[in-house]
């Protein structure tokens, strides 16, 4: 009998999670910088930047970006680390990875893109100095297997950020649902074409652990140290672990 996992609020195989999830992002990759703008009001440029500074990058470092999206946290990265470093994009999803790619050649820098599941990474143990993930790991089918994988691949001493949607603080709860299954729906129909992606968005948001919880899976994954700092009243929350 197969395992079962959440993709929302809906029970499938785990088998199916991924399909499903890279169909969403088939659908949204066009309009996805745009909608992210929208969404937050252009915050997630500003959670994205304390992410990075959190991530400490420093010139010369390999670093590892999973689930890169449309590269906004590599980019960023890449003028830290230059002009010897390296940042490495892995998504899943090749038509986001594509978009993230593209960003990168277009900013002059020139990053290994590599289709992959963040389960699964195709790199030797020890081989970054940092790893990013950042709005993706909720997306993913076995969230401790794939932090397994990202404190696989880093060096003694190096860190793991993780940016994620999170547990908002309770009194602001009955307005961040009214937000998230009212307006996000309406705001993806009318600007992606795609009410029911955004409806997940919202939903798989709802089924992420919370902050506690996050950081406690982290240890689980051989990492020390976890730290965790709030932004936007829990709306998000970056996860800083090391490994040693």
């Amino acid at each position: 009998m197969s395992q079962e996992t959440d993709f929302g609020f809906q029970r499938v195989a785990e088998g199916d999670k991924a399909a499903r999830v890279a169909q969403v992002f088939d659908r949204v990759a066009d309009r996805y910088d745009l909608m992210n703008d929208l969404m937050s009001l252009g915050l997630h440029r500003a959670w994205k930047a304390f992410a990075v500074a959190v991530a400490r990058p420093r010139p010369g470092e390999r670093v590892l970006d999973v689930a890169a999206g449309s590269g906004d946290l590599a980019r960023a990265i890449g003028k830290r680390v230059a002009p010897h470093g390296e940042v490495w994009l892995t998504d899943i999803n090749y038509s986001m990875l594509a978009r993230g790619r593209d960003r990168q050649l277009d900013a002059g820098r020139l990053a290994p893109a590599v289709q992959c599941d963040a389960e699964k990474l195709p790199f030797p143990e020890r081989y970054f100095d940092c790893v990013t993930v950042a709005f993706g790991l909720r997306n993913m089918t076995r969230k401790e297997a794939a932090l397994a994988e990202m404190a696989r691949v880093l060096k003694p001493g190096g860190r793991l950020v993780v940016l994620e949607f999170s547990k908002v603080w309770p009194p602001l709860a009955r307005a961040y649902d009214w937000y998230s299954f009212e307006v996000l729906p309406r705001l993806g129909a009318r600007i992606a074409g795609d009410a029911d992606a955004y409806r997940y968005l919202a939903e798989s948001i709802r089924m992420h652990p919370d902050q506690a919880s996050l950081a406690a899976m982290m240890e689980g994954a051989g990492l020390s140290n976890v730290e965790v700092f709030n932004l936007a009243a829990g709306v998000v929350a970056v996860h800083r672990g090391v490994r040693f």
